[in-house]
């Protein structure tokens, strides 16, 4: 088991080229906010977009395109029912599907993992983690989960008080996907690798949309940054931030980390 600490985020994060622009940064797709919850959504586009992502698209429902527009106008709606979803689903580098999704989404969940290709990643999340494992559907591309522990019971068949490293290990070489198990101490699993643990979570993070911001900070860190571990580096700096913010808040609210990533991601690189 390996604790990370601030070397990851050092090997991850790298100072921009002069000659640069938004192609060069990954474009990123999140499939979620039906009706009731655009927040989730938005809080994973912003987390995308605020750790770099140079595209971020959003498809959520119709009724959720004023208020992404208003709270994150550097995102890009996209209605699911259009050739335009088919066109960004084949372009984006990092699909991100479950933020706010629904239970009854699982034809959308199932023509996303169908449409991806191996050169494309696809982070599942909240419902999309539950829909999953009431049918596996396959996917050519690489695949990772984000569960909190209910969810990866739900994906695994581990019971909350089974989930040890050695059989979360087991079920990663099994699906051959990475998996974030959300928890006090963050474990990241992936086939063959030593599994890590982030450490630096603190209660203040126990509150509605965490773990849709963790979600769009792994996207947008996959979709940038070409590095093995990418993921690591995103979950690693999401529990930082938030045990700084902690030192003075009783809650640390998501919109806050958001805030904080672009300032935290210059702190590693000067």
């Amino acid at each position: 088991m390996k604790i990370l600490d601030a070397e990851i985020a050092c090997e991850v994060i790298r100072p921009r080229l002069s000659e640069t622009h938004k192609g060069d940064y990954g474009r990123v797709l999140v499939v979620g906010g039906s009706e009731p919850y655009g927040g989730a959504a938005i809080l994973a586009a912003s987390a995308s977009v605020y750790s770099g992502a140079g595209l971020t698209f959003v498809a959520c429902a119709a009724e959720n395109h004023a208020a992404l527009t208003a709270r994150l106008p550097e995102a890009i709606y996209v209605d699911a029912k259009t050739a335009s979803f088919e066109e960004n689903l084949t372009r984006a580098d990092v699909v991100l599907i479950g933020p706010g999704l629904g239970l009854g989404s699982g034809g959308l969940l199932e023509k996303v993992l169908r449409g991806l290709s191996a050169e494309q990643t696809v982070i599942l999340d909240g419902d999309a983690i539950t829909l999953w494992a009431k049918k596996a559907t396959k996917t050519q591309a690489r695949l990772i989960f984000t569960p909190h522990q209910m969810e990866l019971e739900r994906l695994s068949g581990l019971a909350i008080g089974s989930q040890t490293d050695a059989a979360l290990q087991a079920f990663v070489e099994k699906v051959g996907a990475i998996i974030v198990a959300k928890g006090p101490e963050t474990r990241i699993a992936r086939p063959g690798w030593e599994m890590e643990k982030v450490i630096q979570g603190v209660p203040a993070q126990a509150t509605g949309g965490m773990g849709d911001t963790l979600a769009g900070m792994i996207a947008g860190f996959v979709a940038q940054f070409h590095s093995d571990q990418a993921v690591s580096a995103a979950v690693w700096l999401h529990a930082e931030i938030a045990g700084k913010l902690a030192e003075s808040q009783y809650v640390v609210l998501p919109t806050a980390i958001i805030s904080q990533i672009p300032f935290e991601m210059h702190n590693v690189i000067k």
